[in-house]
């Protein structure tokens, strides 16, 4: 286990100004939205920012690794922390991504609310796929049974780019959902009631 992760999210690299080239995809994506701009600079970046953060979203649900490199800094990181895992760069983040979509089949990611931050948002979130492949050495059959479970993503944003990202969740009903138990300390065992 890595023990620094918590410290590098904490100090997360900034980039020291926006890249030259393309214009970032917050930017193009409002633009191309229809919205018009009032002149209220806060109300343009709030929007932005929830554009950012559904946009990130419909990349995890289709693993678009083409949208994930145009939302990130090259330097992002993305903390992983059900599984107390810290992600660096674009291509650890888009190997994260990819990780979901090596097991998973029927990806849907359901956006409920977006809450704009003063440096980025949150979003609320409902995940179901079918997990038809190995699911890294924690469930190395395949099952065929979908799983749903709900989260939260993170995202900090600079120059119209996310620099961090974070994911919360509670992974123990997806692996019941899966068909596994789970004891407890005293003998108690936690397992879905297959009947219902």
């Amino acid at each position: 286990m890595d023990t620094s992760a918590p410290d590098r999210a904490l100090t997360a690299r900034r980039p020291t100004r926006a890249p030259r080239g393309r214009r970032p995809l917050a930017i193009l994506l409002f633009a191309l939205s229809g919205c018009v701009a009032t002149g209220a600079n806060d109300a343009q970046e709030a929007n932005e920012a929830e554009i950012v953060m559904r946009s990130l979203m419909a990349a995890w649900e289709r693993g678009d690794e083409a949208l994930l490199q145009e939302l990130f800094w090259p330097q992002a990181t993305y903390d992983d922390f059900p599984n107390q895992h810290t992600h660096e760069g674009i291509q650890e983040i888009v190997g994260y991504v990819n990780a979901m979509h090596a097991w998973a089949d029927d990806v849907y990611m359901s956006v409920g609310a977006v809450y704009v931050t003063e440096s980025g948002a949150v979003a609320e979130w409902v995940f179901s796929g079918v997990q038809n492949r190995p699911l890294g050495n924690q469930v190395t059959v395949a099952t065929g049974r979908e799983v749903v479970t709900n989260g939260v993503t993170i995202i900090q944003l600079e120059g119209g780019r996310i620099i961090r990202a974070a994911d919360y969740a509670d992974t123990a009903p997806m692996l019941l959902q899966l068909g596994g138990r789970i004891e407890l300390p005293g003998g108690t065992v936690l397992e879905l009631d297959e009947g219902r």
